[in-house]
């Protein structure tokens, strides 16, 4: 990856997976520079029974194919941020989402803790460098992250951090874990 001033910014892609209603959409629209793309759709009475929105009482959307952000680290380095649609059934979008990226960003609910176990095999399975995210939501309950890892039985090379989706500050940290991971995996490699 080249950084040099004549060639401009050298982009790559973090694509942020998770169950539905972990707060994906949320997380892009707090760090993006331009106005994300969102493909929320209004939750109707045919998502009933397919959906489950249990302990999200305040949900009235869902993503129903990506969401898109861009943020620039700095003058050499953009992230196109990717978000996944949270249910099983939009799947099929994830190999797409996917092709090229640099990392994924896994985001837990541990409201919801199983709900992250298809993105995380999803990821793992690829290969793909990926961080856990615990969105720390005002509700729940707060877990030792150690507890979160043995609940989730990751290994210790899937690094663990706690953040706020709605804070950029927090966003930028947990995608800096990123990227800090995708390098290491890539030097390692090498």
């Amino acid at each position: 990856m080249s950084m040099r001033s004549d060639r401009g910014p050298a982009s790559v892609k973090i694509v942020i997976g998770g169950g539905f209603g972990v707060g994906k959409t949320t997380l892009i629209g707090a760090i993006s520079e331009i106005e994300p793309l969102a493909t929320d759709a209004v939750m109707t009475q045919a998502s009933l029974g397919v959906d489950d929105s249990a302990g999200l009482p305040d949900k009235t959307t869902t993503t129903v194919a990506f969401d898109f952000g861009r943020v620039t680290l700095d003058p050499w380095l953009v992230l196109y941020l990717f978000g996944t649609p949270g249910q099983e059934r939009f799947s099929f979008l994830w190999d797409d989402l996917s092709e090229g990226a640099l990392g994924a960003v896994v985001l837990a609910d541990t409201r919801r803790i199983e709900d992250c176990f298809p993105a995380l095999d999803y990821f793992e399975s690829r290969g793909t460098p990926l961080v856990l995210a615990v969105n720390r939501f005002d509700d729940g309950t707060r877990f030792d992250l150690g507890e979160v890892r043995e609940a989730l039985d990751l290994t210790d090379d899937v690094p663990i951090v706690s953040c706020d989706a709605r804070s950029r500050a927090s966003v930028k940290q947990v995608l800096g874990a990123v990227v800090e991971v995708a390098i290491g995996q890539r030097a390692r490699a090498i």
